[in-house]
Formats: structure tokens, C-alpha cells, sequence
């Protein structure tokens, strides 16, 4: 166990699926996580994710109020779902789809309100969203992208490194201000954005690497459950930042 939880060590910079994730007991195959079962799982947290985001997006269209409740109940709510599915893994295929749902209601208002100041950004997200999903794929199934100890140890420092400066950035909101150039749209604003699209898009490939990986070493049944959270909040993140990017390159017309 204990080698196997070195090789699997930083497969990923999602926060969710760190080193500790994997450090569980080989089970029978039969009540093993398999790749194949990870992805039902992922699909199915995806369905559910869009289900409830049309919903808060089609009362934001009709302008009720109501979206705001809404949006808040998500975005709070996912945060706290998401922590109790980190802390207890076991939880996952309960907890995974609640985070599903909560993460929906949240994107649906946030999509809506993108959308009023900038018709037409959302449907562009959504597409470079899925896209990017699906190119990584196939490139890390290809072997075109390999996730070797730098490339992971990088974006993995990378990843650190944006959330830092968020959580400066945050904090710094509460005295009134925040991080020059880099929320705005010029040309710092826009290479920042696309520097962290870039970063979000690489850590696709270190969860497929790690759940992969998890999969060889009979983790489990219900890490499929976990997994898929995983990946779905890596989809959010990319989801948003390219939401962000899209407006500031939109700004600038």
C-alpha cells in the first residue's frame, strides 16, 4: 500500500482528488471502481448538473427573483457539499449527486446573469467547455498527452499558485480593493484569463491520469462516485473561467 500511494502521489492539482484520495484497501474486483463506471457516474453527475442549471436559467430568462435565492442556496450549498465529499469519500454517491444538483442551481443564475450583459456567452462556454473535455480526452487516450511527474509537479504548482492569489484577492475585497490589471480587460486581464483556462484544461488530464490510476489499484466502488466529483468540479472551474475570459475579450469590442 504503501508504494502505491507514492506512484499515486500528485496526480492531481484538483483538490479533490490529492494524494490521500486512493490510500484505501484493494478490494474484490467485482466491488472495484472501474474506469467504465466512473464515467456512468460522471455522465450521470453531468445530467443532473444541467437539469437543475436550466431550471434557475429559464426563471432568470422570465425574471423572477427567485433565481437569486436560488443561485445563493447552490453556490453555498455546493461549497458544503463539496467539503463533507472530501472529508468523507464513503458519502460520495450520495453527496456527488447533491453536488451535482447545488453546483446546477449556482451555474444556471451566474449563466443568466453572464448572458444578460453579453448575449450569446454562454453557449460559447458551454461548447469550448465540452469541447476542451473531449479533446483532452482523446489526446490523453492517444498518449499525445502524458502526465509525467514534472508535468503534473507543474500544473499542480500552478494551480496552487491561482488559488493563492484568488484567496489574496478575496480578502482583499473586504477593504475595498483587489489585485490590479488582472480582472480587468486589457491585455494583463486577458493573458491572466487565459492563463488559468489553460491551467483549469490541464488539470483534466491529471484526474483522468489519477482515476485511471485508482482504477488499476482496486479502489473502492463507490470512488467511481467520488471520481466523478472530481472531474465535475474541475468542469466547473474550467466552465467559469472561460465564462470570465469570454467577457473580457467581449469588453474589449
Amino acid at each position: 500500500m504503501l508504494g502505491m500511494s507514492q506512484h499515486l502521489a500528485m496526480r492531481s492539482g484538483n483538490p479533490a482528488l490529492g494524494e490521500e484520495t486512493f490510500r484505501l484497501p484493494r478490494v474484490a474486483s467485482g466491488d472495484a471502481m472501474t474506469v467504465g463506471g466512473t464515467v456512468n457516474k460522471t455522465a450521470l453527475s453531468l445530467l443532473l448538473l444541467l437539469a437543475t442549471a436550466a431550471y434557475t436559467w429559464n426563471l432568470g430568462l422570465r425574471g423572477d427573483p427567485m433565481v437569486h435565492t436560488l443561485t445563493m442556496v447552490g453556490v453555498v450549498g455546493g461549497l458544503i457539499t463539496a467539503l463533507v465529499t472530501v472529508f468523507k469519500k464513503e458519502w460520495a454517491p450520495v453527496t456527488a449527486p447533491g453536488y451535482a444538483l447545488l453546483e446546477g442551481l449556482a451555474l444556471g443564475g451566474i449563466s443568466v446573469a453572464f448572458e444578460a450583459r453579453y448575449p450569446g456567452i454562454v453557449s460559447q462556454a458551454v461548447f469550448l467547455t465540452f469541447g476542451t473535455l473531449g479533446a483532452l480526452l482523446m489526446a490523453y487516450r492517444s498518449g499525445l498527452v502524458r502526465a509525467t511527474e514534472n508535468f503534473k509537479l507543474g500544473v499542480v504548482a500552478a494551480t496552487g499558485g491561482i488559488a493563492l492569489v484568488y484567496l489574496i484577492g478575496f480578502v482583499m475585497s473586504f477593504f475595498g480593493t483587489s489585485i490590479p490589471m488582472i480582472h480587468g480587460s486589457g491585455m494583463v486581464g486577458i493573458g491572466f484569463s487565459l492563463f488559468v483556462v489553460g491551467i483549469a484544461a490541464l488539470n483534466l488530464v491529471l484526474d483522468f491520469d489519477f482515476i485511471e490510476q485508482g482504477a488499476e489499484h482496486g479502489a473502492p466502488k463507490y470512488m467511481e462516485w467520488y471520481a466523478a466529483f472530481g472531474l465535475l468540479v474541475t468542469l466547473v472551474w474550467l466552465y467559469l473561467e472561460i465564462l470570465r475570459l469570454l467577457s473580457k475579450l467581449q469588453e474589449r469590442r
